[in-house]
This record gives C-alpha cells, sequence and structure tokens, in this order.
C-alpha cells in the first residue's frame, strides 16, 4: 500500500487534472477524445467525492454518523447559485434584473440577504464561511450535550428534514421547490462553452486533490489519532484527560466546509440546486457512498462516490426502475459481506496474500518489518489501548 500512496496516488491524480482534460481537448474526430458530456459527468462525480471525504473523517475516522450532511452541500450550492442567478441580470426571460422565480412570485426588490452575492470574493467566502458556522453552532450545542451515537444520527436527519421543509417554502426568495437554475455564466465565462466547463473540471479536480492532502494531513497528525481513539472508545480517551466534544467538533466543521465547496462546484456544472439535494435520501445516499468505497481510507469515499454514482448514470439511463434496488442491494451487501467496503476489503486482502513468506530456514518477518519508527510506535498505542 506505500508503494500504491507514492506512485498510485499521483499518477491518479495526474490523470484527473492533466490527461482526462487534454482528451477532451482533442479534435472532435479524434478517436481519444472524451466528449463534453463525459467530462461534465465527471465532474460531478469529482464534486461528490470531496463530499465523500468530508463524511469519510467524521464518520470514519472519529465514528460520528451524520445523516444531514445534504444541508451543508446545500448550503454551499445555494451560496454560489445566488450569484450565478445575479450574474444573469437582464437576460433572464422577462428581462428584469430580479431573478425569474422572485418575478412570478411578485418580489418587487431584491431581498436584502441577496445583495452581498453580487461579489464574487463574498460569495467565495460564503461558501467556506456559511456552512461552517452552521456546523458549528449545530455541533457546538449537541456535543457540549454529550449526543453521541444513533442519537446524534437521528438528530442530524431531523437538521435534514426541516431544512429541507424550510427550503421549499416561497417565503424564503430561494425559488421553492423550483431551486435555482438557468444559469447563463460564471464569473464572467459562458457557461455553454466547452471551454469553461473544462475549467470547472480541472477546478473541481484540483479541489479534490487539494480536499484528500488536508484529510491526509489530519488523519497523520497527532490530532488524527485522536479522533481514531474517540472511534474506538471515547470515554477512554475522555478519562485521558482529552475533550472529544472539541475534537468532534472541529472534524464536524471541516467535513461541513468540504460539503459546501463540492455543493459550490457541483451547481456550476449541472445547473441547478434544488431543495431535493438537501434533505434526507440524498443524505443516506452519501453515506453509501463512504459505506462502499470503505470508509476510514480517504481513499474509498472517493472510489465509492465515483462507482455508485457511474453505476447509478448507466443503470437510470438503461434500467431506471431497477436503480433504487440496485442501491438497497449494494448497502445490504456491504453491511454482511464487506463492511469494510471496497478499498478496505482490498487492502486485507493484500495484507493477507501479499506478506513475505518465511524462509526455509525458519525465519520469520517481524511484524514491525518494513515500517517507519513512526508507524510502528502508533501500531504498538493502538494495541496498548486495545488491549486495555
Amino acid at each position: 500500500m506505500r508503494s500504491l500512496e507514492r506512485w498510485g496516488l499521483p499518477a491518479g491524480a495526474v490523470l484527473l487534472v492533466v490527461v482526462l482534460p487534454t482528451l477532451n481537448a482533442l479534435p472532435a474526430d479524434s478517436p481519444l477524445r472524451i466528449s463534453d458530456f463525459t467530462l461534465n459527468l465527471f465532474g460531478k462525480f469529482l464534486a461528490y467525492a470531496i463530499l465523500a471525504l468530508g463524511i469519510d473523517l467524521i464518520w470514519g475516522y472519529t465514528g460520528v454518523l451524520s445523516l444531514g450532511h445534504g444541508v451543508f452541500f446545500g448550503l454551499g450550492a445555494y451560496a454560489m447559485g445566488m450569484h450565478l442567478m445575479l450574474e444573469i441580470g437582464t437576460r433572464s426571460v422577462y428581462g428584469n434584473v430580479l431573478p425569474d422565480f422572485m418575478v412570478w412570485n411578485q418580489v418587487r426588490e431584491l431581498p436584502l440577504f441577496w445583495k452581498p452575492f453580487y461579489s464574487v470574493p463574498f460569495t467565495l467566502l460564503a461558501v467556506l464561511v456559511v456552512p461552517a458556522a452552521f456546523a458549528w453552532v449545530f455541533g457546538y450545542l449537541t456535543f457540549r450535550s454529550r449526543i453521541r451515537g444513533v442519537y446524534f444520527s437521528i438528530i442530524t436527519q431531523a437538521l435534514a428534514l426541516s431544512t429541507w421543509l424550510m427550503f421549499n417554502r416561497n417565503a424564503m426568495n430561494l425559488g421553492g421547490t423550483n431551486g435555482l437554475s438557468g444559469f447563463k455564466s460564471v464569473f464572467g465565462f459562458t457557461l455553454n462553452s466547452a471551454a469553461t466547463q473544462r475549467g470547472l473540471y480541472v477546478a473541481t479536480a484540483l479541489c479534490l486533490c487539494c480536499a484528500y492532502l488536508i484529510c491526509r494531513w489530519i488523519t497523520r497528525s497527532p490530532a488524527g489519532r485522536v479522533l481514531i481513539a474517540i472511534r474506538d472508545s471515547e470515554t477512554r480517551v475522555l478519562f485521558s484527560g482529552y475533550s472529544p466534544a472539541a475534537f468532534k467538533l472541529f472534524v464536524f466543521v471541516v467535513s461541513a466546509v468540504l460539503a459546501g465547496v463540492a455543493g459550490a462546484l457541483y451547481v456550476p456544472q449541472v445547473g441547478i440546486i434544488t431543495p431535493a439535494k438537501i434533505g434526507v435520501l440524498p443524505s443516506i445516499e452519501m453515506i453509501i457512498w463512504v459505506a462502499v468505497g470503505g470508509r476510514g481510507t480517504l481513499l474509498g469515499p472517493v472510489v465509492g462516490a465515483f462507482g455508485v454514482n457511474w453505476l447509478q448514470s448507466l443503470l437510470t439511463t438503461h434500467y431506471p426502475d431497477l436503480w433504487l434496488l440496485v442501491l438497497g442491494g449494494l448497502f445490504v451487501a456491504v453491511v454482511l459481506f464487506f463492511p469494510d467496503g471496497v478499498v478496505g476489503t482490498a487492502q486485507k486482502l493484500i495484507g493477507r496474500f501479499g506478506r513475505p513468506q518465511a524462509s526455509t530456514a525458519g525465519l520469520v518477518a517481524r511484524p514491525d518489518e518494513g515500517r517507519t519508527p513512526e508507524e510502528a510506535k502508533s501500531q504498538t498505542e493502538v494495541q496498548h489501548m486495545r488491549a486495555r
């Protein structure tokens, strides 16, 4: 697995950031060319992968199952969507500076909370700050009250439901059930242009690489070891002098920010955001992505988000009635047959069959052979904690 991290992950990053956009830029008659539709579809999948990385931090490494991350995804998406709606200006159907849905609802003046979204810097800041602030308030109240386990999952599910109901109301001036759509440009670039869509894809791929490196840094830091300890036994961490609530709040906010960034990248590539992306069902689907790929692995959520959504795209094109059955079957299969997910199961198989065999002289490889001193020390600490 160390060779995979050294060579496989950089090669994958080059493939996503450089190779695929280059193939898309080839002439239309080239046999190697990737269509604009396919590249746009991959860009949406990569945005989902950023979201899945955030869920893996809070669930896979900390053991806190959140069923409401669709809320943070939606907050980032709506922040970006509001700016894109204001960019339309008089190019709307009614030729009014107000968004079309406001004209339908007979809104005479742009609401006050919409006006700052004319600014690009404010929009980019809101994509990060709004999900982070919302997650901090919610997390502070719940973690300080020591709400955990299934109770926390139920509360986050209720949060997703209540937010979905609120965003469906026309009185919110956010488009109601129809959401925000009909975007013409993004930061001055025409959305219908193939070059713009290619640029959005590259931006999404770069953000995914940055998100992976940030999550990797967090999980390999001393704080990451505390997160794993909280997942294994929160009570022992509390008795050891640490504050589990502070660590959980930190990782919950980070995961919310990643979800918000994913939502902001999703909107200009798909062209629409509705409350349907905020509710309970999409939040549960996000958990399935991570479970299928393999929680607690970082690479697993990326594989799960990309693979499950690609499978959904294929099945809904040819057999739309089968998708929900396949999705349910995937979840049942993960729970019963490979709870470690695709990547976690692959790691176990590689570890089982890829170990060096003992020589005929009776030499046996030491458990810490081939590891750095830091990795051997970390493994020893984990073994001691399990022994206690």
